[in-house]
């Protein structure tokens, strides 16, 4: 934890979820350097767990994250060559690290979340397979506001999520739009009332646990962009016992026992 800022990740595993927590309070959860640092060493190391079917990412109390802990980004983000901390180079390279990370994670992830959605925080629950919303939660994606280029990389993960004409509104103006409208944008798969999202995300990734994960990953590469490995999952498939046991387990009218692991 930095003790300057109590600002950490927190996580946990319980029943095949891993829930990581973005807790910063003193900064509505916006990321330091150390935190952003972190992520994707966090990120890997509960994907090689076998214990681990799902992962939510949230942020601590009222708040997801307000972005980036722009005190803590110490290196010039006017010079690409700048250092943040000795061997950090671009800041900005930081938050991108993380997307990747996340992105990258081979199950399913999923974002909850309350409260501020914003700057590197958006970018954050982008790159999460899906997005629940608690009404009031507000987002935004606001380099413009820093004069500040938002990575290649996160631009089009942003368009292919909301498409062009939603993602230029957002950069452009970097104005803050509400859970509705964000909802309506495509942002966000599911909206819930006011203290339902806890019940509603621990409901779902339970269901998302119990399915199968040969599935849930050759679905996760297809629908970002890897038509490539078809012959690669038809493989993993045709080696599995996942179908076999599917197609058993609704027969005898009971809960399938899948084993295949990525």
């Amino acid at each position: 934890m930095d003790a300057a800022t109590d600002a950490t990740l927190l996580h946990t595993v319980a029943d095949g979820v891993a829930t990581i927590v973005i807790s910063h309070p003193a900064k509505r959860n916006a990321m330091t350097a150390a935190m952003w640092r972190a992520l994707p060493e966090l990120v890997t190391g509960l994907a090689d767990d076998p214990a681990v079917r799902v992962l939510v990412l949230t942020g601590a109390g009222a708040t997801f994250c307000a972005g980036a802990d722009i005190s803590s980004l110490t290196g010039d983000v006017t010079d690409p060559g700048a250092a943040g901390n000795a061997g950090d180079g671009d800041p900005r390279d930081l938050a991108v690290a993380a997307e990747e990370a996340l992105a990258a994670f081979p199950k399913p992830t999923l974002a909850a979340i309350r409260g501020f959605c914003v700057g590197g925080g958006s970018q954050l629950a982008a790159a999460c397979d899906l997005r629940f919303a608690e009404e009031g939660a507000s987002f935004g994606v606001t380099p413009a506001k820093l004069g500040i280029v938002y990575p290649a990389s996160s631009t089009r993960r942003l368009a292919s999520l909301v498409g062009p004409g939603w993602a230029k509104y957002l950069l452009f103006s970097a104005e803050l739009i509400g859970a509705e409208t964000a909802l309506r944008a495509g942002f966000l798969n599911e909206l819930l009332p006011a203290g339902q999202l806890e019940k509603r995300v621990a409901e779902f990734t339970r269901i998302l646990a119990s399915r199968s994960q040969l599935t849930q990953a050759a679905a996760k590469e297809f629908t970002d962009g890897r038509t490539d490995r078809d012959a690669y999952w038809k493989d993993q498939a045709a080696g599995s016992e996942d179908t076999a046991e599917g197609v058993t387990a609704f027969l005898e009218r009971r809960a399938p026992r899948f084993t295949w692991t990525p």
